[in-house]
Formats: structure tokens, sequence, C-alpha cells
């Protein structure tokens, strides 16, 4: 089990990265709350030994998946009727990134995921393939697929 300060510290670090996540997968600001208590409290109980920051965070966002993806399974969930519309989210770019986030969430799950750990989080493909428990020749796949369909709802077309 983790002190306090040392928890402290997790929330400070990967906050963003957490809420970010969950509203990717959830598209609801209830949810997201839900499940970025429950990957703390899994940091804060945990006993796993981190060989560095960055499988700290690897760590993090593999337990946020999982806890979305649960969440998504639930039966609470499949028996309820999903609330129409995007809770109000903060635009990274006031002059259009909205319309890019809104085509981002709106892909399917699989693409999803690669394009938001690539172009929001930074990760390679080999690092996406390894937190994802995929090959690293289907995230490129992924990626290339996820672009088109990004180019295609977003018209941008003529950039070929």
């Amino acid at each position: 089990m983790r002190d306090e300060q040392e928890a402290c510290r997790a929330i400070e670090r990967y906050a963003d990265t957490v809420k970010r996540l969950c509203i990717i997968h959830l598209k609801s600001g209830p949810d997201t709350e839900d499940i970025f208590q429950n990957v703390f409290l899994k940091y804060v109980l945990s006993s796993a030994v981190f060989e560095s920051e960055e499988h700290e965070k690897a760590w993090v966002i593999r337990v946020t998946i999982n806890e979305c993806k649960d969440l998504l399974k639930s039966f609470f969930r499949s028996r309820t009727v999903p609330l129409e519309g995007l809770p109000d989210l903060p635009a990274q770019d006031p002059s259009g990134g909205r319309e890019v986030l809104e085509a981002v969430l709106s892909l399917p799950q699989r693409y999803r995921d690669v394009i938001y750990l690539h172009y929001y989080e930074g990760y390679s493909a080999v690092e996406i393939g390894k937190l994802l428990s995929k090959n690293v020749n289907s995230i490129y796949t992924l990626l290339h697929r996820a672009r088109t369909l990004l180019r295609k709802n977003l018209g941008g077309d003529e950039f070929e």
C-alpha cells in the first residue's frame, strides 16, 4: 500500500491522462469520475514496483483502459439508455480543435485508442503495441485506417 504523499504525486501527474482516456471511452462525466476514483484506489492499494516514470504511466493507462472496458461490459451499463450528446469538453485548440476531437471520439473503439495514445499522449507504435498487447504491425495498420477515416470524416481528401 502506498502512502498519501505518493498517491497525491500520482494524481497530480496522471489525473489529466486518466480523465481524457475515460471521456474518450465512456463519453460520460459521472462515469469518468467513478473510473478516476477506481484507478487511483487501485494505485494506492497496489504493491507494484515501477521501474521508471514511464512504466508507472503505462500501468495507469492500462488500468484506466481496463476499468473503462469493464464498466462498458457491466450489467448496469448494458441495461441503460445512453444520454444523447457529449458532455462539454474543453477544446485543445479553440480554432477547430473541437471538430477534430469530436471526429476522434466518433471513431470505432479500436481506432480511437491508438489515435489517442499516439497523438494526445505521444506514444510510438511500438509502445502502443506493448500497452495494448498487440503486434506493432497491427498498430501501424490501425493508425493508417484511423487516419483515413478521420480524413474522410473531416473532409481532408484534398491533402493527399
